[in-house]
């Protein structure tokens, strides 16, 4: 074999282990790019993640505190409506009652049954507004169908019918005459 003849070969292989180096440091600046692009990739569907998490965390709270209001006032209903009824029982029992003093007041014998409703009032939780003779006007639980006198001190003259509450709250004012002195 002669010079020129392996000369070719020598300049040949000197050119691949160019080439070669050149590929070699391009395979290296592709794998840092792809890893980059792929870190970055990464990062975003953190990113996104983190954000989705956010958005459905937010949603929940507020389906949370939407519940609790509902509940909220879904009990406040459950009382209120129980409190109507309440009161519509007892307004339903009052013409009884006042059935009840007409009879007591026209017979004396009688008379004992009243210390017996008085117990029973008391245990439902419902009081007679009190309006005895001789006892202070209050506007805010009597109702006045007539006046009598000319001073200035304004008394219960008679009660006409009875003003009750119920669980301390006016659920019909007494019915009186009120005296002037």
């Amino acid at each position: 074999m002669n010079n020129s003849e392996t000369e070719p070969v020598a300049e040949q292989k000197t050119n691949n282990s160019v080439d070669s180096r050149d590929n070699d440091l391009h395979d290296e600046q592709s794998n840092e790019d792809r890893g980059e692009a792929a870190i970055a990739a990464a990062q975003a569907a953190v990113a996104q993640a983190n954000d989705k998490v956010a958005e459905l965390t937010a949603d929940l709270q507020r389906t949370r505190a939407d519940f609790e209001n509902f509940r909220r006032q879904a009990e406040a209903q459950k009382v209120q409506y129980g409190n109507v009824v309440k009161n519509a029982t007892v307004n339903k029992i009052l013409p009884l009652l006042d059935n009840i003093d007409l009879a007591i007041a026209a017979n004396e014998s009688l008379k004992p049954l009243e210390k017996s409703l008085e117990k029973t009032l008391k245990e439902l939780k419902l009081e007679r507004v009190e309006s005895k003779k001789g006892s202070a006007f209050n506007p805010d639980i009597h109702d006045a169908i007539m006046v009598e006198g000319d001073g200035d001190k304004e008394v219960i003259a008679e009660t006409l019918r009875a003003g009750y509450r119920y669980e301390g709250e006016l659920i019909r004012p007494a019915l009186v005459k009120v005296e002037k002195k």
